[in-house]
């Protein structure tokens, strides 16, 4: 009698023991799986454009859209109008503001939240091989510390050439990539493409 009682307390410790054990291992795994799901989770993107004629905003959006971003247009104080972006007239405010390289020309508004965005994309035209100067403002009063950042042009004949690593300079933060020149006419599918590469 006294072993077939000493057998049912033995049997009933071992059992509330793997119970234990069995319940310690489920609550041990379960922060390992939230961890993992962040992990795997992308950062937030942003893309970030100075648009003269609609091309650059174009693709712009059409990369916004690709990548779920947040989508920011720098837009100067002082409007540029046609007249403006006439490169032909040596008088036109773009040959003046290209004839004064140090000239940062302001620009309405700003990113809420910059600090949450991992990826940034900075579209710009391609005024005389580089960034028109509103696109130095931003860039110089910006921190991109922490940041991946992918400068993309339009231009109609023009390459990307040292824009992208002029702007890099400027801002003397953040990791640089290559960057990518599109056409004045590129279709979302050649975007697309490119995005695809990245």
């Amino acid at each position: 009698m006294w072993k077939k009682i000493m057998s049912g307390l033995l049997m009933a410790v071992a059992l509330v023991t793997l119970t234990a054990c069995g319940s310690t291992g489920t609550t041990a795994s379960q922060p390992a799986s939230d961890g993992a799901k962040a992990a795997a989770s992308p950062g937030k993107v942003l893309v970030v454009y100075f648009s003269a004629t609609g091309n650059t905003k174009r693709v712009a959006e059409t990369i916004a859209n690709h990548e779920n971003a947040t989508i920011f247009e720098i837009q100067p104080t002082e409007p540029y109008s046609d007249s403006d972006l006439n490169y032909r007239d040596d008088n036109s405010r773009v040959v003046r503001e290209h004839a004064q390289p140090q000239l940062r020309p302001t620009y309405q508004g700003d990113v809420a939240d910059w600090d949450s965005y991992d990826t940034v994309y900075i579209g710009y035209p391609l005024w005389w091989q580089q960034a028109p100067h509103v696109v130095y403002t931003f860039v110089e009063s910006h921190n991109f510390n922490g940041k991946k950042v992918i400068p993309f042009c339009t231009s109609m004949s023009s390459s990307l050439g040292d824009s992208g690593q002029n702007l890099a300079k400027a801002a003397g933060t953040g990791d640089w990539q290559t960057g990518v020149r599109f056409s004045g006419g590129a279709s979302d599918n050649d975007v697309l493409n490119w995005l695809q590469q990245q």
